[in-house]
């Protein structure tokens, strides 16, 4: 088992991760970038907005990402961009942000240009919050101005406490495929560490009033390595995921961001501190329990039913293979961002990414809804990635996925490392259609990390 000096590689990396989602705090992503003190340069925001108009049309496949900003209550863990009623006081209201989500989608399509969106993914923040109906809105205003593809992947966050069976009633009449859960925990007493509002039963519930609607595919969240989480919790908790009939999985590491509640705690020492070695343990613990009942990783922290046949392509135990099968369980969306793909991020705080050009949105509701109101793109802020960057985010990505690095995007001097990789244990070389791909073994999973510093050198 890796020890803390591994430097275990349970958490996503927070350097690239804070551009694939628009909730990550602004301060903490951009270094030399052209950035605004949350959008108040006009001078920055105009030259953003030049950058994001010629870096278009998007490429295909095409993803779009619309945050949703609102919470009925914030988690102790949390420092997502998001705001309850209490924090915006007047300033804002799903009304205002639904018109300047109207007026952002008209204005990404005159740059994005005809290409299908392939995914759709509402995240927040609360999406529920909005009811069924107001979802069915959000999904007809895209509809209005971008072209979904036929076989759009069509996913919404939802807070269990926030649904009911009419609701999904109302997201499946509406277009909607996907359903992602927060679940978390099934242990009362880790949801209170978290500061989670829902009832431990409430999760597998409404995955279940989920598939009663007919919706196929439905993921449920777990966060492991929570202070005061036993062995026995996660177990209890990964066994109440797999009775809901779900087909995905995401289960990531605790992370104690500065600013939260929680890590004001730790601090304060009311709650121990994270350790690695646990979140370790933990890891393995889901991995076993998920991939004996039928799922199998396809990302280092998702795991899909039927989405890999290792003993298929002859790897020995305790090494990963790249899938045999492709499968539907999988998150399309969220390939797209390990991928490299292009995607845009409507909503305040949203981040964007167009043929190397990445940008983000003013945080504060208020502020982008002004912006949009004004016909102005609601940025605060781009970069032009190079093609080293390029390459850096790229290993760092695909070194996390099942279908692995691929031999051929690497320079001789990094294959010479990812060899010694593979005579460490961490990675096994597997042939595939294009060649040779670096797949992280089921101990590499632990310290990918390391294994992308090493390669990269």
């Amino acid at each position: 088992m890796p020890t803390r000096s591994q430097q275990s590689t349970l958490s996503v990396h927070r350097s690239l991760f804070c551009h694939l989602d628009g909730t990550i705090l602004e301060s903490d992503c951009q270094t030399g970038a052209v950035t605004s003190a949350d959008g108040e340069s006009d001078l920055i925001a105009s030259r953003t907005a030049a950058a994001v108009r010629a870096a278009g049309p998007a490429g295909d496949p095409f993803g779009l990402y619309i945050h949703v900003p609102f919470c009925a209550t914030r988690c102790g863990y949390c420092d997502f961009n998001t705001y309850t009623a209490g924090e915006l006081g007047g300033s804002s209201s799903p009304q205002a942000w639904a018109r300047a989500l109207d007026g952002e989608l008209a204005a990404a399509a005159a740059i994005v240009g005809d290409t299908p969106v392939s995914t759709v993914f509402v995240g927040g923040g609360t999406p529920s919050l909005l009811g069924g109906a107001g979802l069915a809105d959000v999904l007809g205003t895209v509809r209005r101005h971008l072209r979904l593809a036929d076989d759009a992947e069509v996913t919404t966050e939802s807070n269990p406490e926030s649904v009911s069976p009419e609701f999904f009633d109302v997201l499946r009449t509406a277009g909607f495929t996907r359903v992602s859960l927060g679940m978390q925990s099934a242990a009362p007493h880790v949801l209170r560490v978290l500061d989670r509002t829902h009832t431990p039963g409430r999760a597998v519930d409404a995955a279940r009033e989920a598939r009663a609607a007919g919706f196929e595919h439905v993921n449920l969240d777990l966060i492991y390595g929570t202070p005061g989480e036993s062995d026995d919790d996660l177990r209890a908790s990964v066994d109440a995921v797999l009775s809901a009939g779900v087909d995905h999985v995401s289960a990531y590491a605790l992370i104690v961001e500065e600013g939260t509640a929680l890590a004001r705690r730790i601090r304060r020492g009311q709650v121990p501190p994270v350790d690695d070695d646990v979140l370790a343990a933990r890891y393995e613990l889901v991995d076993t329990a998920l991939r004996a009942a039928g799922f199998d990783w396809y990302e280092v922290s998702n795991w899909a039913r039927g989405s890999g046949a290792s003993a298929a392509m002859g790897v020995s135990a305790g090494a990963s293979a790249t899938t045999g099968t492709w499968s539907s369980a999988r998150c399309r969306h969220n390939e797209l961002y390990w991928e490299g793909a292009d995607w845009w991020g409507a909503g305040p705080g949203a981040h964007s990414h167009l043929r190397g050009t990445r940008f983000w949105n003013v945080k504060h509701p208020a502020r982008y809804a002004a912006a949009v109101a004004e016909g102005r793109l609601p940025v605060a802020g781009h970069e032009v990635l190079t093609d080293s960057e390029r390459h850096v985010e790229d290993v760092m990505l695909r070194v996390r996925m099942r279908s692995g690095l691929p031999a051929a995007s690497l320079s001789p001097d990094e294959r010479d490392r990812a060899d010694a990789e593979v005579l460490a244990g961490n990675v096994v070389a597997v042939p595939g259609s294009d060649g040779r791909r670096y797949v992280l073994t089921d101990a590499g999973r632990l310290v990918a990390d390391g294994v992308v510093r090493r390669v990269l050198g």
